[in-house]
């Protein structure tokens, strides 16, 4: 049985993180440097809420940084003109892949300021502690296909594709297979195609 007040909770505690994130992207968009003060303001939270979201106002600009350089699944997709479900992963893959690369820096920071959050302790506070921004991405380029799908494969294919796109898949090729860019994109090509062949296939 579904708990409602605990998933509504869950809900709210993202869309609080969020609402933290996209307060720091516009304070940074305006040329400042904003305090973790001036952040909580914006969003309407209290100095106290935002520091439970985020160990320090760096961690907070260096997230935000990331929501400014993502772009939208709409600007991604627009004139994408096929509802090849491959081909708009693959678009989604190349994009996200070039936003990655050029914000190296600060996504290895966030990756280390999550799994900082696990070493003290603090992983099962029920409080998020990344924000899902591959996910919309991999939906919007699936919808077009989405009755190719058993319901239950398209769920499972977004997952999946969720530990193909993105900076975890980075962070294996180039750190631990030491695979430079052109390698990690074709086996990346490679797995979107094999996992969208897998889901299609009858239970």
């Amino acid at each position: 049985m579904i708990d409602r007040e605990k998933t509504g909770r869950s809900s709210q505690r993202r869309r609080t993180r969020k609402d933290l994130l996209q307060a720091a992207a516009r304070l940074l968009k305006q040329g400042c440097k904003p305090s973790l003060e001036e952040i909580a303001e914006e969003a309407a939270v209290s100095r106290a809420t935002a520091y439970r979201y985020f160990p320090s106002v760096d961690a907070l600009h260096h997230e935000a940084s990331l929501d400014i350089a993502l772009p939208e699944p709409g600007d991604v997709l627009r004139d994408a003109r096929t509802a090849d479900p491959v081909m708009r992963l693959e678009r989604v893959d190349a994009v996200l892949n070039d936003m990655i690369l050029a914000n190296e820096a600060p996504l290895r920071m966030m990756l280390a300021h999550s799994m900082e959050r696990v070493v003290r302790g603090e992983h099962g506070d029920g409080l998020p502690a990344r924000q899902n921004r591959r996910g919309p991405l991999i939906d919007a380029a699936l919808a077009p296909a989405r009755s190719q799908f058993r319901p239950a494969a398209f769920k499972n294919l977004g997952r999946a594709l969720a530990l193909v796109i993105g900076t975890e898949s980075m962070v294996v090729f180039k750190d631990v297979l030491q695979l430079d860019d052109a390698e990690a994109s074709k086996v990346r090509r490679w797995a979107i195609r094999a996992l969208v062949e897998a889901a299609k296939k009858p239970d």
